[in-house]
């Protein structure tokens, strides 16, 4: 593996350190599918089941939910001192304990939300963190195909997790306390992996506190409808099932599991595609699909079938599968990044802006869900993505990235997924 300093000047490190390397951390990844494969098919059942609370007042939770990802910036510049690797323990350590808080809380709604912030806080920080890592392990003008590898690893460990929730509450009645402690097991795994990744040595002690440039505007641009396309499909797209089609989380799972199934094969496809075609033309074609989507969710029970919630279904599936679009939002950030030092920062900085847009579209979203009905949260979604489409349509790279990004290692870092 070859990583270049600030200087020309290069150090080469064998093959088998970058196997090693991509093996740990596609350990960690499956172990974080576990756990994300447990607590987002549960979590809004969870709220519904033990608090009865309402359209409005989930849309308001998701304020303290997400404003560690707001904050992830000012976090991540706090901790500049820690490597990625160090830092990655430290969040993951943070999910654990926030969902075995969660498992213990009972039904103490103040407590479930400071148990809440702190698993927030964990998996907003871990974001960056495995972004950069992923990016570091991939070889020249392939690092969406190894992004959308990394990705299947993830979805197929998901699938384990949401398994544990369809057959623990379907069959075994294991309660939501059971499905958490396991959840938690596996973000504690995850710690323990990824403290045995090498840091990276391109960035030990010198990963900035903050980078904002104009360069990255539309970098910048483009989370914000990121994170108000995000929450409308984790909060609402989720709460059409659960409050208005009344399905319960075993449902949710399933759904998950054939989404996961799916994207197993879809990922690395379509990591292969953004590194043929560009970031560009991916991007615009998800704004696409999401507005087709939108539309399925609010407006499915208008069509003259017997049952609708099936078109939802579809809708649920397809708006997981395309989450994996953000690897282009990644790669295209690494393809016009002045420096190799920017990249983590901007990540942040991304999760941050992202964040500022979500902590406010999930509230607006349940006052309109009571005040005029869920369609219209779903229409106001979809224009959303038309502008996220136009957006998209002003991705240029530099001339010398039309091919895929600026090497930063050789294809000796090819080794295999």
């Amino acid at each position: 593996m070859t990583i270049p300093t600030e200087s020309t000047s290069r150090t080469t490190t064998p093959v088998r350190d970058l196997r090693r390397e991509l093996t740990i951390f596609l350990m960690v990844t499956a172990a974080l599918g576990v756990t994300f494969g447990i607590f987002e098919t549960t979590f809004n059942n969870y709220l519904s089941d033990t608090f009865a609370i309402t359209a409005e007042a989930r849309g308001k939770l998701e304020f303290p939910r997400e404003l560690p990802g707001f904050l992830v910036t000012l976090m991540g510049g706090a901790l500049f001192f820690l490597t990625e690797t160090r830092l990655g323990v430290l969040s993951a350590l943070g999910i654990a304990a926030g969902i075995i808080g969660l498992a213990l809380t009972g039904d103490d709604y103040a407590r479930m939300m400071v148990f809440m912030v702190i698993w927030s806080a964990g998996n907003h920080l871990l974001m960056p963190v495995t972004s950069t890592i992923a990016l570091s392990l991939a070889p020249p003008n392939k690092r969406a195909a190894r992004m959308g590898q990394i990705g299947a690893v993830g979805m197929a460990a998901t699938i384990v997790g949401a398994t544990i929730v369809w057959a623990g509450m379907q069959y075994i009645d294991i309660g939501y306390r059971g499905t958490f402690l396991i959840a938690a097991g596996g973000a504690a795994a995850a710690a323990v992996f990824v403290g045995f990744i090498r840091p990276l040595p391109k960035r030990v002690g010198r990963r900035p506190k903050l980078v904002l440039k104009r360069r990255y505007g539309l970098f910048y641009l483009l989370n914000v409808f990121s994170g108000a396309r995000k929450q409308i499909f984790m909060t609402f797209g989720v709460w059409v099932l659960i409050k208005v089609f009344e399905q319960p989380a075993y449902t949710i799972a399933k759904l998950w599991i054939v989404a996961s199934a799916l994207g197993i094969l879809v990922q690395p496809q379509l990591g292969k595609l953004i590194d043929r075609v560009g970031e560009r033309a991916i991007l615009m074609a998800n704004a696409i699909i999401i507005i087709i989507i939108c539309l399925g969710y609010g407006f499915a029970h208008l069509l003259p079938i017997a049952h609708p919630v099936w078109v939802v279904y579809v809708c649920y599936i397809i708006d997981h599968l395309v989450f994996a679009t953000a690897m282009a939002r990644a790669t295209y950030l690494d393809k016009i990044a002045e420096h190799e030092d920017d990249i983590h920062a901007s990540l942040s900085v991304g999760v941050s802006i992202d964040h500022a847009v979500s902590m406010s579209i999930p509230a607006l979203g349940g006052i309109a869900w009571v005040v005029y009905g869920y369609p219209w949260v779903f229409a106001g979604a979809a224009a959303i993505a038309v502008l996220d489409l136009t957006a998209a349509g002003f991705i240029r790279v530099p001339r010398g990235h039309v091919d895929g990004p600026v090497p930063t290692v050789t294809e000796t870092m090819d080794a295999p997924p």
